[in-house]
């Protein structure tokens, strides 16, 4: 495990099953660690779980004042930031037939709230010469049937992974992202009604290695690219897809 003592990460979408592996195993490395998420009960529990270098604040990534609050939190409270993870989305999605505002809010919310974040994280980050993980998805790289917004906003996130990385470059930062594959999450435990075991058996044709993917290894993909380990890998997306 990489050793982030002294370092501090953002995770936005925080109280997901995959935010909060993705906490604890910053935290687990030693850093500190501030959550954003729209879900209030489920980070202020994980905060108080993981004690004085956790924090959690609750609100909507499509706000520009609660982003500038969530740098400045973890400016005023652990001296800057080091690693920013861009994982908040909404899956909200009808296909051909989503509205205008259905579209707007999922590139909003999926895709134009981590480019703002990564812009305004900058001079921190520019600092700290840190780096950012956006977490794009498999849905970015295939055409699935009935749905569109989703997928569409996840194909975004890896061309902007690729013009942050350009851009930031002359700042010493480096910008990456990782693309799970079907992954155990708050909407599979939904969708299966939580038994892992259908999971596994729905997505065993389309991965191979047969069943799908946990939170864990999606954390663990993210920890290597931002640590030291990574230091010549920019611009980069990591499939963490079972061979999807």
């Amino acid at each position: 495990m990489p050793n982030f003592t002294d370092k501090t990460a953002i995770v936005t979408g925080a109280s997901t099953l995959m935010g909060r592996k993705i906490v604890e195993a910053f935290h687990a490395a030693g850093a500190n660690v501030v959550m954003l998420d729209i879900a209030a009960a489920a980070g202020a529990a994980l905060a108080v779980e993981l004690g004085s270098r956790a924090v959690f604040l609750h609100g909507d990534v499509t706000d520009d004042a609660v982003i500038d609050r969530c740098l400045a939190t973890a400016a005023e409270r652990f001296g800057g930031v080091d690693m920013l993870v861009n994982l908040a989305c909404t899956y909200d999605d009808n296909g051909i037939d989503s509205t205008r505002t259905q579209w707007l809010r999922a590139l909003d919310v999926n895709l134009v709230s981590g480019a703002l974040f990564i812009q305004k994280a900058r001079p921190h980050l520019k600092a700290a010469r840190g780096a950012v993980v956006n977490i794009a998805s498999i849905s970015g790289k295939r055409a699935e049937p009935d749905r569109m917004l989703y997928a569409t906003s996840k194909a975004g996130i890896l061309h902007m992974t690729r013009a942050a990385a350009m851009a930031l470059a002359g700042d010493h930062i480096r910008v990456n992202s990782v693309s799970p594959g079907w992954t155990w999450s708050n909407v599979m435990v939904e969708l299966t009604g939580d038994r892992r075991e259908k999971a596994d058996r729905v997505a065993a044709p389309f991965h191979l290695l047969g069943r799908v993917g946990d939170p864990e290894e999606v954390a663990r993909a993210v920890l290597f690219l931002c640590s030291d380990d990574a230091s010549f890998i920019t611009g980069t997306d990591l499939a963490v897809d079972g061979g999807y």
